[in-house]
């Protein structure tokens, strides 16, 4: 079985959410199943930014479903959406 590299945004609640402290969050209720790469903002307007999350996970059917579910679950988060996905 290989890995795929998933690109999900999250959004925050609001341009009030420390982004360091989400980070942080996330990092902590990730799956043991899945792997973080790294992180990024991405400037979306009037000063909200939404994180980037790089996330390795296994090449199997809903494999990034159980990372959106806990992802979406912090206090802090607006919304999570896959936007990349590929083979590694």
């Amino acid at each position: 079985m290989g890995e795929v590299a998933a690109k999900i945004k999250i959004m925050p609640t609001g341009m009030d959410v420390d982004l360091n402290m989400l980070k942080e969050a996330l990092k902590k209720v990730l799956p043991g199943e899945a792997r973080l790469h790294t992180f990024s903002e991405e400037p979306v307007a009037f000063g909200l930014k939404a994180l980037i999350a790089v996330v390795k996970v296994g090449d199997v059917e809903g494999g990034t479903e159980k990372v959106e579910e806990v992802f979406s679950k912090v206090k802090g988060v607006e919304s999570v959406s896959v936007v990349e996905l590929g083979r590694m």
